[in-house]
């Protein structure tokens, strides 16, 4: 089995020596290669990394064209010749001790093998809590709009390892840093497996985030959403929605006009009348698709997902008319709030 370890790198000079030597420590007895993919660093990255091809078995590549972290990891993929690819970092905040850690977790069975923070034993070095409050926040949005890595603890990592056919023949086209992301949604694999490991602290060279990488990333996930129907699913439950405001007025306006009914007590069976409406047009059209608990699950747990949105919303309407908002502004904010907690509950739990 010969193993890939593919390094993207821009001004990433004074790191290369010792991220040689370690992966070459922690490879030895290994079949391996290290394919460098540069972006025409100023520092001169690719002319020092060639100069340690004859101490390593090191491939360098210079783009002068393109740029991107994502585009060059695809790029160290085409050129790589290794069974299993290794993709991380340049900057030491990687340990290169844990890629036979990774490599154990493919020979056992696994698909991808995830670096992951997140997983028992794995952790952070001196980062502030905005930073970690990012990080986490970043992974609930990916893991609650894609279900499909919902079980994956650190879907953002960019410390991993994967079989050559996970991503062969996969069109990948990621946007900025998350090139697991577009792994996991469109890669060909079973099992992911992820190993702990503690996020370093950089030795040299400028941290490559920046302020549009929390653009980026949510545009990533949109396009994966849509790449996956979420979005079509999305719409559709808007629809549905729509469907039940109408289905609630016309009811109300029944019960009240024509049978002369309490206008407070015809609300209740308008209201149950709209729900079981939604659900009817959400199990036949919105999530057909997915895996079927028994109706009565299904149905008890639509009503508790109409429950919790309620409660969101009239949390959401107090709490901004506490700070002074207009009512009616408060209100739309909580039937908005309302609107996604409905729906991720329904995806996640009533057909998840």
């Amino acid at each position: 089995m010969k193993i890939s370890v593919i390094v993207p790198t821009y001004n990433e000079r004074e790191n290369l020596e010792e991220l040689f030597e370690r992966i070459d420590r922690a490879l030895r007895g290994y079949d391996y290669e290290i394919v460098v993919v540069d972006d025409d660093s100023p520092d001169g990255t690719w002319k020092f990394a060639t100069g340690l091809s004859d101490r390593y078995p090191v491939k360098v590549i210079r783009r002068t064209r393109e740029k991107g972290l994502s585009s060059a990891v695809i790029r160290g993929f085409r050129e790589a010749e290794g069974d299993v690819f290794v993709v991380m970092d340049a900057d030491l905040q990687h340990p290169p001790e844990v890629i036979p850690e990774l490599l154990r977790a493919i020979e056992g069975g696994a698909d991808i093998a995830v670096a992951s923070r997140y997983v028992p034993g794995g952790g952070v070095k001196n980062w502030y809590w905005y930073r970690r409050l990012i990080s986490r926040g970043a992974i609930m949005i990916g893991r609650l709009a894609l279900p499909k890595i919902r079980n994956v603890r650190d879907p953002v990592s960019g410390f991993f390892a994967l079989r050559r056919e996970v991503v062969e023949n996969v069109d990948l086209n990621p946007v900025g840093f998350k090139i697991l992301l577009e792994i996991l949604i469109k890669g060909n694999y079973g099992k992911v497996a992820e190993v702990p490991f503690t996020f370093g602290l950089r030795k040299a060279g400028e941290s490559k985030l920046g302020t549009g990488t929390i653009f980026n990333y949510l545009r990533h996930i949109y396009r994966l959403m849509r790449w996956e129907g979420e979005m079509d699913r999305l719409i559709k439950f808007t629809l549905v929605g729509l469907s039940g405001v109408l289905v609630n007025e016309g009811f109300l306006w029944l019960f009240v006009s024509t049978f002369g009914w309490d206008k407070v007590l015809a609300n209740v069976p308008a209201t149950e009348l709209a729900i079981l409406n939604n659900f009817i047009w959400n199990d036949l059209w919105t999530f057909r698709d997915l895996k079927r608990k028994p109706f009565w699950s299904r149905i008890a747990s639509f009503h508790v997902a109409a429950l919790t949105g309620a409660i969101f919303q009239w949390i959401v309407y107090v709490a901004l008319m506490f700070l002074g908002i207009h009512y009616l502004i408060a209100n739309l904010l909580g039937i908005v709030v309302s609107f996604v907690v409905r729906f991720l509950f329904n995806r996640h739990v009533t057909w998840g």
